[in-house]
């Protein structure tokens, strides 16, 4: 397993997720990234990042002001051995036709 070291120590919001983003592009699926940084809205934006993205965090710690997170990258569809995406089923209801007036 790829293990990565990202240190954006004395980085503000939202430049530690977004370097964290870019790392993560360049990693394959079920690499972990450790992140270190030392602004506190961190915290919070790890754990929307990881939400809204579907990486995991992994772990999260603070020691003497520096925050350290892991993540694991998701699976990514197309990649060998990783599940297909579902796809978006159709919408449902009555058509629209015309301006409606």
């Amino acid at each position: 397993m790829t293990e990565t070291l990202l240190d954006v120590q004395g980085l503000s919001c939202p430049l530690p997720v977004l370097k964290a983003n870019k790392a993560l592009r360049g990693l394959p699926s079920g690499a972990r990234l450790t992140v270190l940084a030392t602004d506190a809205a961190s915290v919070a934006d790890f754990q929307a990042f990881c939400r809204e993205t579907g990486h995991a965090l992994v772990s999260f710690s603070e020691a003497a002001g520096v925050y350290r997170f892991t993540l694991r990258k998701r699976d990514e569809a197309g990649e060998k051995g990783a599940p297909p995406k579902p796809a978006v089923p159709p919408r449902t209801g009555p058509a629209r036709t015309g301006s409606g007036r």
